[in-house]
């Protein structure tokens, strides 16, 4: 009789099939088997908040599965993740399969290796009740919100809308960010920049007047001008180099939320693409003779922790490859939170001598770039501080009130960025004296205005809902993903910006709900489930504290809200079919002008970024159906073509936004900027289907001098070339 191991990842469970005997059978539960119900609450708030399970129908066939090889299993082994969400899987499984605690065990591991997987066998444990209850205390929240609040949105904004707990005050960070982006007023300031040379030319800068270091703001463009003049007619002689070691430490190995930050900085990847990722590095890739094994360790943690296996290996590796001065004994990165207790190690590889030039060849070319992230920073937290003689040089302007400045480094020790590079660039300056006198090669007058603060990428989001104590590690993913497929948030320019209607909707909560977008309160109730998940609180008390007065403010804002009031604006624009009055009125893709007249009169008309109305516009092209005039209309994702003869005839067309850039590969048609049926943007030739050339980058409508293919504008304002490897 076989033992059965159930993990939740058919991945997962084809690598540790794997590592184990004939004796053991490995089966995978393909994530949830049971989960509330989606037609009603499930959840009975007048009866301790008992929850009620269901099976959902596409997890009906694996559950008989399970059930009849259980049956047979002289044990049964749930080995899911070592978190709130693995531990509620493993529960759930155990009371599906009617297992006894004699014949079940629990079993966690932090990496899918074989070491770990046997160790994991030999040491089980019982299931952590404080860890269920923690999630479901967590799914409970959610649910009540999502179940309570979105039909009050439904009733009185628009129908399809939806509220979230952590969604709603992550909306609440981007369209707070848009206000003060809309608010700012730029600053006008100078600066005089330029280049000097001593065999070698160098950059140099103004630094201050009558030996008063200057301010940002300090110098107008009057004076900057002077400056440049005066300058321009003397001697420049080096007066004072200043020359001080600086050090430099590592920074600690990726938690989920720093490893989302910076592949999100470095590659544009989104946090579900890195998480997506980092899913298949850990749960277990071929990698030749070695066969399926997990590469990294979980994914999912807040804990900067390293076993000691990995140091010792790391410290070996380093030595090996650069010698004993590259290794720094003894260094600990604290917690990164008094929360991080849940996953006991910070994210890193199974093993140090898996360094991404030998395991290259098996992995494809995304999952080798954050593999690398990853492999890089975690033997880089163990090696030694990185040395730069930091140097300054004051230069006089002979006869002047003026002194420039020079500021360069030179590395004198690489340390830990010998294997993970910081990408700063320094101004690179020759060997000077005092006494020196320099060649100003170029000098300029520079106008400056300030910049608003940018709108968040999805790592400053990250980052930001770090800061604030709001969401988990694995909940970082999953609610930017949710706000953006909602319509609340969109992408613009690889940055998040809210819809029309995110506005509408956050400004409603804040204004009536503010516990739910409150980052407070929400900080509050994250503090709370972390205690529940450590024993400290129960559950229903949580849930109770919560609905009381939620629920309260829910009916009470039922009598009191007005749909009229909140999504219809009077106007003095007449019907142009029944003469009444037309009104501007929410829907759920933002603003439209509709006849007060309605239902009698269903004429509605679509209004442009700026609220005022946008007429259909008449083009050359007639309907392919009915020969009537096409007209220009404005929709959910932008501009399209549609039938003058509505209702009549319902035919509409794409509008596809030309690049001017000629397709490479037919050298026929153009490409142009087309959406998805979930609205995403992407670029593709116009002759299509005769040629299926498509990009998801925007071309910049240069080509490569390598290849001669596009080059595409990539992340961090970087171009990239869509063929070959050259980028710029």
């Amino acid at each position: 009789m076989k033992n059965l191991v159930i993990v939740e990842s058919p991945t997962k469970a084809k690598t540790i099939k794997g590592f184990l005997d004939k004796n053991y059978q490995v089966e995978s539960s393909f994530g949830h088997i049971r989960d509330l119900p989606k037609s009603k609450l499930g959840i009975d708030v007048d009866n301790n908040f008992e929850l009620s399970y269901e099976v959902p129908a596409k997890a009906l066939k694996i559950v008989k599965k399970l059930k009849k090889i259980a049956k047979k299993a002289e044990t049964i082994y749930f080995a899911t993740d070592e978190d709130r969400e693995g531990e509620a899987i493993s529960w759930h499984l155990k009371i599906l399969l009617n297992a006894s605690d004699k014949k079940s065990k629990r079993i966690v591991f932090h990496e899918i290796t074989k070491k770990a997987i046997l160790e994991a066998i030999n040491n089980p444990r019982e299931l952590n009740i404080d860890l269920v209850d923690a999630q479901q205390a967590r799914r409970a929240l959610d649910r009540l919100v999502g179940y309570k609040l979105s039909p009050l949105l439904w009733k009185k904004v628009a129908r399809g809308l939806s509220a979230g707990r952590v969604q709603s005050v992550a909306v609440r960070l981007i369209v707070e960010r848009e206000e003060e982006i809309r608010k700012f007023k730029p600053e006008e300031y100078w600066t005089v920049e330029g280049l000097a040379n001593k065999g070698e030319e160098f950059k140099i800068h103004l630094h201050s007047q009558d030996n008063k270091k200057l301010a940002k703001f300090d110098l107008k463009e009057k004076e900057a001008q002077k400056a440049v003049a005066e300058i321009k007619k003397t001697d420049l002689i080096v007066n004072k180099i200043t020359a001080r070691e600086q050090k430099k430490s590592p920074l600690p190995p990726f938690i989920t939320s720093t490893l989302q930050q910076d592949a999100n900085r470095r590659f544009g990847y989104s946090t579900k693409q890195t998480m997506m990722l980092a899913q298949q590095l850990y749960e277990g890739l071929n990698i030749g003779e070695k066969g399926n094994t997990g590469l990294i360790t979980y994914m999912r943690t807040d804990s900067y922790s390293l076993s000691n296996t990995f140091i010792e290996e790391a410290t070996k590796y380093i030595e090996n490859k650069l010698g004993k001065e590259y290794i720094e004994k003894g260094r600990v990165f604290k917690k990164k939170s008094k929360t991080a207790q849940e996953a006991h190690e910070a994210i890193r590889p199974t093993e140090a001598n898996n360094d991404p030039e030998t395991i290259a060849q098996y992995l494809d070319p995304k999952q080798l770039k954050v593999y690398t992230l990853i492999w890089q920073r975690s033997l880089a937290s163990q090696m030694a501080q990185s040395i730069t003689e930091a140097t300054s040089i004051n230069i006089e302007a002979k006869n002047t009130i003026w002194s420039l400045r020079a500021s360069g480094s030179v590395m004198v020790f690489l340390g830990w960025q010998a294997i993970y590079p910081s990408k700063k660039e320094d101004n690179i300056l020759p060997e000077l004296n005092e006494g020196d006198k320099l060649k100003l090669n170029k000098l300029e007058a520079l106008q400056h205005f300030t910049t608003p603060p940018a709108r968040y990428s999805e790592a400053g989001l990250v980052k930001a809902m770090e800061e604030l104590e709001i969401g988990r590690p694995s909940t970082y993913a999953p609610t930017i993903a949710t706000i953006i497929a909602r319509k609340y948030v969109e992408k613009k320019e690889k940055r998040l910006a809210p819809t029309e209607i995110g506005e509408i909707v956050n400004n409603l909560l804040k204004k009536h709900f503010k516990d739910i977008v409150d980052y407070n309160f929400t900080a509050a109730l994250e503090d709370d489930l972390d205690k529940v998940a450590i024993g400290k609180e129960k559950w229903q008390p949580l849930l109770n504290n919560f609905y009381k007065p939620f629920i309260k403010n829910i009916k009470m804002k039922e009598k009191e809200l007005d749909k009229k009031e909140i999504t219809e604006e009077k106007t003095d624009e007449i019907c142009d079919k029944c003469q009444s009055a037309m009104i501007i009125k929410l829907g759920r893709f933002g603003k439209f002008l509709a006849c007060s007249n309605y239902p009698d009169c269903k004429n509605t008309k679509p209004l442009g970024n700026d609220g005022k109305i946008e007429e259909p516009e008449e083009v050359k092209e007639k309907c392919p159906k009915c020969s009537s005039t096409m007209i220009m209309k404005q929709g959910r994702f932008g501009k399209f073509l549609a039938c003058s003869n509505y209702p009549d005839c319902k035919t509409t067309q794409n509008i596809n936004k030309s690049l001017g850039v000629k397709c490479p590969q037919c050298q026929k048609g153009n490409i142009v900027e087309k959406r998805t049926r979930a609205g995403k943007i992407f670029y593709a030739c116009d002759t299509y289907p005769d040629c299926e050339h498509a990009l998801w980058s925007k071309p910049t409508g240069d080509y490569c001098p390598e290849c001669k293919q596009l080059l595409l504008h990539a992340a961090q304002d970087k171009i990239k070339c869509e063929s070959c490897n050259f980028i710029k």
